[in-house]
């Protein structure tokens, strides 16, 4: 009687020891992420001092649509998309590519990377905003906190380099908030394509969302194809294959294993790593104004993000 008690013992060490293991190749694969879409960023900037944004990003997001479609084949996953999800995927394709993809890489033409990622990571803390007059959910103490925090932080980093409202500026700036935006619009208000399996999913949108960016680039900007140094190649490269395809796949792993919350508060991270890497490899400033700057938008981030 006692070999039953003590195979239980058995099987429930094993399970445990089990989920500890995906726990800890879940915080694996996040790493992975946070690192490459980190680093993407100042790899973004190199790139758009050759290519111009909506061309360099449509390209690149086709590429890594494709690469991500054949990974999620390899992986079992049906590539269909139900009748009545159709529409729904084409208006997430446009919200989480085309609009948000599209305006970080304009934004990046006119302002330094630390400033576009502070900006644009307040994501989070527009969604908790604006969920209230699209859904009627009222923002908490901690939401009107994060909102505070992040545009303070923000104000900081601006000021603090001595910022001139030319055009040019101004119409980064407003890029970089319509980029948070529209993100967060789209989370609150653009239900999920129902029957799509994950990586498809997000397959289909990188490919439908970067063919309007790619159209536009080769009609309007008009790119020289041709004209890219090895360094704006190999940018293009990482772009398509590690920031995009490796670390969308990435994610979506780390998700099955890991808590939501938990790796929803690791991409705070992401424009830490984003200013961090551009000041050591684009030579940008930071000092105490943009560790201060940074403390203020991550700390807003973590509280919109417990909030919700």
């Amino acid at each position: 009687m006692s070999e039953i008690p003590e195979a239980s013992i058995k099987a429930s060490a094993g399970r445990q020891h089990d989920a500890r293991g995906s726990h800890f190749v879940g915080v694996g694969l996040l790493l992975i992420t946070i690192l490459g879409w980190g680093i993407n960023w100042p790899v973004m900037k190199v790139l758009l001092a050759e290519w111009p944004p909506l061309f360099a990003r449509g390209s690149s997001g086709l590429i890594a649509g494709l690469g991500i479609a054949i990974l999620a084949r390899f992986q079992g996953e049906n590539l269909g998309v139900p009748a009545g999800s159709r529409l729904r995927m084409i208006v997430a394709s446009l919200f989480n590519v085309t609009a948000w993809m599209g305006l970080a890489s304009l934004a990046m033409s006119w302002l330094s990377v630390g400033e576009a990622a502070m900006i644009i990571y307040t994501m989070p803390i527009w969604a908790t905003v604006l969920a209230w007059p699209i859904n009627g959910t009222k923002p908490r103490i901690s939401g009107v906190l994060a909102l505070v925090l992040g545009m303070g932080g923000i104000s900081v980093v601006l000021a603090g380099r001595g910022v001139e409202l030319d055009d040019d500026k101004l119409l980064g700036i407003v890029c970089a908030f319509s980029a948070a935006v529209m993100f967060a619009i789209s989370t609150i208000a653009v239900r999920p394509p129902v029957g799509v399996a994950p990586i498809s999913g997000t397959a289909w949108q990188l490919v439908l969302g970067s063919v309007p960016m790619l159209l536009i680039g080769v009609f309007v900007e008009q790119p020289e194809t041709y004209a890219l140094s090895p360094m704006a190649l190999w940018s293009w490269l990482y772009m398509s294959i590690v920031a995009m395809a490796l670390c969308y796949f990435c994610w979506f792993a780390a998700l099955r294993r890991l808590p939501p919350t938990m790796a929803s508060l690791g991409t705070m991270l992401i424009p830490v790593i984003g200013t961090v890497s551009a000041a050591y490899v684009l030579g940008e400033p930071f000092g105490i104004r943009e560790v201060t700057a940074l403390g203020l938008v991550v700390t807003g981030i973590g509280l919109a993000l417990t909030g919700r």
